[in-house]
């Protein structure tokens, strides 16, 4: 794996295109430590060091990781590239719903070169109207971060006149999303990997020093605080290491589905006759569902916590309460919820019909299945069940951390990186980057990064035999990723 990035600095387009994304991260970062005009950002990151894993402040917190940290520095990039993927989602479920949209979409170049036009016009107005509501909030930060957030006690945030600050910062953040947005497509388009996940991804892992530093507080803290001991470092470890690899065997996992092609003749030559395989992805709706039902949660909190509070009710300010992370009541509708957008985002993405049509089409049928609607049939099938798989596998990656930072009390930032969606992002958008750059390698004749796992055989009774030896060591290393988790949760609980 070493030697695989080493080579990738010895192909000259490989390495401009490296050193192409790299500088423009780095601006990315620059405009994430750039303060609004007109605000201090002292107040800000003074209430989210004292959030030490409560439930209040978690919309806040949760937006924060995904601008890199720019909201708790009050900076131009304080939107972050949100905007642009919220419009980005609209647009392609509109697709599958709105007849003009779909037509768009199989156009060619031309319908999406439309489709990335009108997304980049609803970016600016969803800017524009987030970008408002944002700066109102600032201006009385209860409405954002709860009653946890006291002016006597942090102090004001805005310090500049309300109207020309509002018009001013709006301005400065809508263009730093735009900006944002035009990096993300040029990494994409003269870079390596996809530029937009590159930079939430890259946001994510700029809070790796201030998670250490917590980390460290946890083994040589102050003195008269309890301290964990080497034991807990090694479990602590051990559960690091078994999500990142449950998390990478499931982002991986697929069931391959047999196709075999009838033979045809076509003039003097004879084609078809080759057999090959459907993928299809155990997580297939990735993280989305995870950020939808964070969302939904979010908003009827902060209106019932907000109501209750004017009208003076108790039990709605109780129901409310109910609602935050480290309760049942939230927990089950969260779950509820991504089993829910799970299956609705398969619904809208995957097209059984349309796949068994093109097999059809081109004279591929599945053994054991009648081409058409048959097909269709088997496919949608398989793929209820392993949504099914793919859901769970969501819930429990996204509650780890609460588990961790309620039962167990780690710092909040600390838990973010044992699961939750941040992780999950940052395996899915590590492992496409490198297998973006695997695939230049091989190209040039280099050795990628999974060496150990390509088969060389010439043979294909040789080359069968070793895949489907392969097969069982996947499954295998599930079930012991599986295991491992399971027991170092197990170890965690009893030395808490």
């Amino acid at each position: 794996m070493l030697s695989a990035f080493t080579n990738s600095l010895k192909i000259p387009e490989l390495r401009s295109r490296i050193f192409y994304t790299l500088a423009l991260l780095f601006i990315a970062r620059v405009g994430a430590h750039i303060p609004l005009p007109g605000i201090d950002p002292a107040p800000l990151k003074a209430f989210f060091e004292a959030q030490t894993g409560g439930a209040g402040g978690a919309m806040a917190s949760l937006y924060n990781m995904f601008t890199g940290g720019a909201l708790i520095k009050g900076a131009v990039f304080a939107l972050g590239i949100m905007p642009y993927i919220s419009a980005s989602i609209i647009f392609q479920l509109m697709t599958a719903v709105v007849p003009m949209l779909s037509r768009l979409q199989q156009e060619g170049d031309v319908g999406r070169q439309k489709l990335t036009q009108y997304t980049r016009y609803a970016t600016v107005v969803i800017c524009i109207v987030q970008g408002a509501l944002l700066i109102l909030a600032l201006e009385n930060p209860s409405r954002l971060f709860g009653a946890s957030f006291d002016t006597n006690v942090f102090g004001s945030i805005v310090i500049a006149p309300k109207w020309s600050f509002l018009l001013t910062s709006v301005i400065f953040m809508t263009a730093g999303t735009l900006l944002l947005m035009w990096l993300g497509e040029q990494i994409t388009q003269r870079g390596i990997g996809n530029g937009v996940s590159l930079l939430i991804t890259v946001g994510i892992l700029a809070d790796i020093p201030g998670a250490a530093s917590a980390t460290k507080n946890l083994f040589f803290g102050p003195v008269g605080v309890a301290k964990l001991n080497l034991g807990h470092a090694v479990v602590m470890l051990l559960l690091f290491v078994a999500v990142i690899v449950f998390i990478i065997m499931i982002v991986q996992g697929q069931r391959k589905i047999p196709v075999q092609y009838a033979k045809r003749v076509v003039g003097n030559k004879v084609m078809g006759g080759q057999s090959s395989f459907l993928p299809l992805k155990i997580n297939y709706s990735g993280v989305m569902p995870v950020i939808f039902a964070s969302a939904i949660l979010l908003f009827p909190q902060q209106i019932f916590s907000q109501l209750g509070a004017y009208m003076n009710w108790k039990w709605m300010m109780e129901f409310s309460s109910n609602l935050l992370r480290g309760n049942w009541v939230y927990y089950a509708g969260y779950t509820s919820l991504i089993l829910f957008f799970s299956y609705f985002w398969v619904s809208v993405m995957f097209k059984p019909i349309q796949i068994a049509d093109d097999l059809k089409k081109y004279g591929g049928y599945i053994p054991g299945v009648r081409p058409g609607e048959p097909t269709a049939s088997f496919l949608d099938f398989i793929m209820t069940r392993m949504t099914l798989a793919g859901a769970i596998f969501l819930t429990i990656i996204a509650v780890l951390p609460d588990v961790l930072l309620f039962e167990l009390n780690v710092p909040q930032r600390v838990a973010y990186f044992f699961g939750g969606t941040g992780m999950l992002i940052t395996v899915g958008v590590i492992l496409d980057t490198m297998r973006q750059v695997e695939t230049f390698l091989l190209q040039r004749h280099y050795d990628g990064f999974l060496k150990k796992g390509r088969i060389r055989s010439r043979n294909p009774a040789v080359a069968n035999a070793i895949g489907e030896a392969a097969d069982m060591k996947t499954v295998g290393k599930l079930w012991l990723a599986l295991g491992a988790l399971f027991l170092t949760g197990m170890v965690a609980w009893l030395l808490k």
